[in-house]
């Protein structure tokens, strides 16, 4: 009972969230501004929304692509389209419930290639280790170049570089902490749980042993240049959003990136925050709101085609299983 209520509030909770910022955001705007909107989405280049689509597409590819490096040091080959399929059908499954496509992946890989769970989901969780990694080049990056714009944003806002500072500090210290006990500790707790998840460790540090693991870092690149063409094709699909310069696109690359994690997907969330980002430098709330929609709207709907589509095929392609 306790397993399906947590089940249930882990899809909801999200989702009212979503619901809940759709509701702020356009209760906000007058019935102009909202037909704005409406005008900007029948108005808008959809050749560029195609284009970042088919780039989306490329960075699936090299996805899946990159996961071949960190099986294959397990000892493990796996057919590409399998791959694909289920790195497919995670995304759409995250639309669901944040992060659970990780477990759908390593999950429906054990099905259809009989691949050890743990041994899988650790590769996955080494990935998620370094597109962090990857995710906070870009933060500084974007942060480095927008410094005077966003202090002055945080000092409107009466938050402080030193606490945000500090925080980061005592994060990190403790982060550190955590590690050390973890290689060196002897204490009984401590040694259960590496044995058992030995097969989880394997898989994170496939990617410091593995044989190719430059190009496993280059496809790593990769699929984040693919996330930031996607999103910088996509602003030329409205004449207001047309002209903004690279760096603004990054800054709103990162939010947007941050954004899904609040809710299904970042239902609600990710329009929100492009719209807000933009707004700081000048794009009016109805463009940006508008081009939140329309990024998300056409990312979203790929995630479900390609997923059930994935989703379909894999039983297929894999009946003499």
């Amino acid at each position: 009972m306790k397993n399906k209520i947590r089940k249930w509030l882990s899809i909801l909770v999200p989702l009212f969230i979503g619901i809940g910022i759709i509701y702020y955001q356009f209760s906000t705007l007058t019935l102009e501004e909202i037909d704005k909107i409406k005008i900007s989405f029948q108005k808008a280049n959809y050749y560029y929304i195609f284009l970042s689509l088919i780039i989306a597409c490329v960075g699936y590819w090299s996805r899946a692509y990159r996961w071949k490096y960190s099986l294959h040091h397990l000892g493990y080959q796996t057919k590409f389209y399998n791959n694909f399929f289920t790195v497919s059908v995670s995304y759409l499954v995250n639309l669901t419930v944040p992060r659970s496509g990780e477990v759908s992946r390593a999950a429906l890989l054990k099905k259809y290639e009989n691949i050890p769970f743990d041994k899988a989901f650790g590769t996955i969780v080494a990935e998620r280790i370094v597109d962090l990694a990857i995710f906070f080049l870009f933060v500084f990056i974007g942060f480095l170049l927008q410094f005077d714009k966003l202090n002055r944003f945080l000092i409107d806002k009466n938050v402080s570089l030193k606490t945000i500072g500090i925080f980061s500090t005592v994060g990190l210290v403790l982060f550190i902490f955590f590690i050390l006990i973890w290689i060196y500790a002897e204490w009984k707790i401590i040694k259960k749980l590496k044995k058992r998840l030995a097969g989880l460790t394997e898989g994170m540090t496939t990617i410091f042993k593995m044989k190719d693991k430059w190009k496993y870092l280059f496809h790593s690149f990769f699929i984040w240049f693919s996330y930031l063409s996607m999103f910088y094709v996509s602003i030329f699909a409205l004449p207001e959003t047309s002209n903004i310069s690279f760096d603004i696109v990054i800054m709103g690359f990162i939010f947007g990136s941050l954004a899904i994690g609040f809710s299904n997907g970042g239902l609600g969330a990710y329009p929100f925050s492009i719209a807000l980002v933009l707004s700081l430098y000048g794009i009016s709330t109805e463009s940006g709101t508008a081009f939140g929609w329309l990024v998300w709207t056409s990312q979203t709907l790929l995630t479900i085609v390609l997923g059930l589509v994935s989703y379909l095929l894999l039983p297929i392609l894999n009946k003499n299983k």
